[in-house]
């Protein structure tokens, strides 16, 4: 069986040293978090939220991931996956966006495109099992969210197209598809494209149990120097000729993005569609709107207008690669963040940050603090939500302890995913019957969902003080853990360490929005 090595950020990390304890639900273990302590000095001047997104991607492309290399038993393959999201709960993340349509292919058995081949090797063979099925229902154990990562328009990452199955959309179908750079792209601009990508990710939206939409920030592809997208023709064919042929391919992707949002809200109003763009949109010596940076531009070099997504309420959330340091001239994370923070202010698109783990890892950033200061700069930003991490591999490898210090300073407890309003919801109902039972710092939390209730998962929250005061759920470092109901039975049994005698124990409910109920009653631990 083939095993990731993995690092434990938590205890080797300075203030999560202190231990940790397990926790489950039944026989699901859920979550793991820290002992009570005294804050250290950074603590106390970043406490961590009790509601943040805390995210990484796990790509497939390439193999850079999951899996990590092709032809993997189904054993070997799903050890594989359930690694990567041990990981997650070890550094205390809620979600993880995993890429299942790397390119036009698919991580599931999809009417409309084959078999990726970096599941086995070759392109349209059966793997032996359905990995988005796997994934979906292992991530939900677990309680993280799970946002499925599609490209929209990428056909191979090489230029031949002699791997594709002879059934391949872009081989059946003269003209949808031409080679740019070292790549292979559907064109955009054809309308059958766009509607055949659409039906292509409906499908795995109809028949699986996501909890997102997740694109990258590829849409047209990254333009070479010198060298146009071979797609004259197509906008000879399909423009009205008003518009310069940018302007028509951004407004080819946005109709692909709009018509995207209608149709999962017609499908499953609660599935999430964010995209994760290029961080620069414009600068502003290009558009007074843009952003004080000087490098290059999304709207141009990939024709998206990331902004207008935004401000014409086309995702639910906005996720921009604002891969570079603090300081940087040409594209300052100092000035991006800020930047970003009022571009979604007056909507209700929620935002997170994209972190680029990779240059930790391969030493492109070299200060191993970098990314625990974005974290500590993102609080003067109340639009930012959260963060997620490119990618998995990077997370579990980067060098000289980059991602344990953004746990011990951020992440040293759970956080819950935080409400989209506009995505609806109820709270469920409250649970009741809580019972606390002590035993040498481990406890046995007891508490009834009620029967016909929407809660997916509990969160358990622990108090100190003569009194319980309900303000005090509110600190991040009160929540103890965030675990999955168990909707077999009525009577949930949550098992905890380190809880000490004397202090108040509460449990809410907690519909697949994060809608949350109001507290139970409060309980000592005895």
């Amino acid at each position: 069986m083939t095993h990731l090595s993995r690092r434990s950020f938590v205890t080797l990390s300075g203030a999560a040293s202190a231990g940790a304890f397990a926790v489950a639900i039944g026989a699901v273990p859920a979550v793991a978090s820290p002992s009570p302590q005294e804050p250290s000095a950074s603590d106390a001047a970043v406490a961590p939220r009790a509601r943040e997104f805390r995210a990484m991607w796990i790509a497939s492309t390439d193999n850079i991931d999951y899996p990590s290399r092709t032809g993997l038993s189904v054993e070997d393959s799903k050890a594989e996956f359930l690694a990567w999201l041990d990981l997650a709960k070890e550094l205390n993340l809620n979600a993880v966006i995993s890429q299942i349509r790397p390119a036009a292919d698919a991580f599931w058995p999809s009417p409309y495109e084959p078999w990726s081949q970096f599941l086995t090797g070759e392109q349209g063979k059966d793997p032996g099992f359905d990995p988005l099925a796997f994934q979906i229902e292992e991530a939900h154990k677990r309680n993280l969210e799970f946002h499925a990562w599609y490209n929209p328009f990428r056909v191979s990452m090489t230029e031949s197209v002699d791997h594709l199955v002879p059934d391949h959309p872009a081989l059946v179908n003269e003209g949808w598809a031409w080679a740019y750079g070292t790549k292979t792209y559907f064109d955009p601009g054809i309308p059958e494209v766009r509607e055949h990508s659409l039906r292509a990710i409906m499908h795995s939206v109809e028949h699986y149990d996501i909890d997102a939409v997740h694109f990258d920030d590829y849409f047209y592809p990254y333009k070479v120097e010198g060298k146009d997208y071979p797609d004259q023709a197509t906008y000879e064919r399909y423009s009205d000729g008003t518009s310069s042929r940018d302007d028509w391919r951004r407004e080819n992707i946005t109709i692909f993005i709009r018509e995207m949002r209608e149709r999962i809200r017609s499908c499953k109003p609660w599935v999430k569609f964010g995209i994760s763009p290029f961080g620069i949109w414009r600068n502003d010596t290009s558009d007074p709107a843009g952003s004080a940076t000087s490098g290059s531009e999304s709207y141009e070099i990939i024709c998206a207008d990331s902004r207008a997504w935004v401000k014409d309420g086309l995702v639910d959330y906005i996720n921009p690669q604002i891969y570079w340091p603090i300081g940087l001239e040409v594209a300052d994370y100092a000035a991006l963040v800020p930047w970003w923070n009022d571009v979604v202010e007056g909507t209700d698109v929620a935002l997170y940050i994209g972190q680029a783990m990779y240059k930790q890892a391969s030493g492109a950033i070299e200060d191993p603090e970098e990314m625990a200061r974005h974290l500590d700069f993102n609080r003067d930003y109340p639009r930012v939500e959260g963060d997620v991490y490119f990618s998995a591999k990077s997370v579990r490898d980067e060098r000289d302890g980059a991602m344990g210090e953004v746990v011990r300073r951020h992440y040293t407890h759970p956080a819950i995913v935080p409400v989209i309003a506009h995505m609806g919801g109820a709270a469920p109902r409250t649970p009741n019957g809580l019972k606390v039972r002590c035993s040498r710092g481990n406890a046995v939390v007891e508490f009834n969902r009620h029967p016909h209730s929407e809660a997916t998962s509990f969160a358990i929250y622990r108090v100190s003080g003569a009194r319980f005061d309900p303000a005090e759920l509110a600190d991040g470092r009160n929540l103890l853990a965030c675990v999955r109901a168990d909707e077999q039975v009525v009577r949930q049994s949550v098992h905890v360490e380190g809880v000490a005698g004397g202090e108040w124990i509460v449990v809410t409910a907690l519909d697949r929005l994060w809608n949350e109920s109001a507290p139970s009653k409060a309980t000592r631990a005895r």
